[in-house]
C-alpha cells in the first residue's frame, strides 16, 4: 500500500470535476482502495474520495473511529432525512473548519470492493461523512455549503473544534 499525495483546493482542479463511474472493479481499483485507506489513516481522516488523491473515479473510503474501514464504489444518496448543524473540515481544504448543515440521516447505495450491491442507512458522523465524500465525487466541497464566510474558521480560532473528513 502506498500513501498518496492529497490534492488541495484551489490548486488542484480535479476537486471541482464530476468523477466518472467505475465500470469494472479490477486490480487497479483494488489497489486504489488499499492506497486510499492507507492515505486516509495516515492523515487521520474519517473519509477520502478518489478525486482527493487525483483520481477522477467514483470511489470513496470511510473509517469511523473504532470501526473497520469500508469502501463504496459508485455511491449515490437515495434518501436524505432531517438536518443537523455540523462543524466540518476537509483534508483537501487544510487549516479551516466550517459550520454547515448536513442531513441527519442518509441512505446510500453502491457496490462494495467485490462488486456486490450494498445499501447503507446512516446517521450522525457516518451520514455526514457519506454526504461529504459523495459531494467530492460531484466536484463539491464543504465550503460550498457555507451560509456565509463568517461560518468559516481558521483552525487556530479559539473554541472551534471540528474534524477533517
Amino acid at each position: 500500500m502506498a500513501i498518496l499525495p492529497i490534492c488541495h483546493f484551489p490548486e488542484d482542479s480535479v476537486l471541482r470535476r464530476k468523477a466518472k463511474r467505475v465500470s469494472s472493479i479490477d486490480k487497479s481499483i483494488q489497489r486504489l482502495i488499499d492506497d486510499m485507506i492507507a492515505t486516509m489513516q495516515q492523515a487521520n481522516g474519517v473519509g477520502l474520495a478518489a478525486p482527493q488523491v487525483g483520481v477522477s473515479l467514483r470511489v470513496i473510503v470511510l473509517q469511523i473511529p473504532g470501526e473497520e474501514p469500508i469502501a463504496i464504489i459508485n455511491p449515490e444518496i437515495v434518501k436524505r432525512v432531517g438536518e443537523q448543524e455540523v462543524t466540518e473540515g476537509c483534508l483537501s481544504v487544510p487549516g479551516y473548519f466550517g459550520e454547515i448543515k448536513r442531513s441527519a440521516s442518509v441512505t446510500v447505495k453502491g457496490q462494495d470492493r467485490q462488486g456486490k450491491a450494498i445499501r447503507i442507512k446512516a446517521t450522525d458522523l457516518m451520514a455526514e461523512a457519506l454526504e461529504h465524500e459523495i459531494d467530492h465525487l460531484n466536484g463539491t466541497l464543504y465550503i460550498d455549503h457555507l451560509d456565509n464566510q463568517d461560518k468559516l474558521h481558521k483552525i487556530d480560532d479559539p473554541g472551534i473544534a471540528g474534524r477533517e473528513i
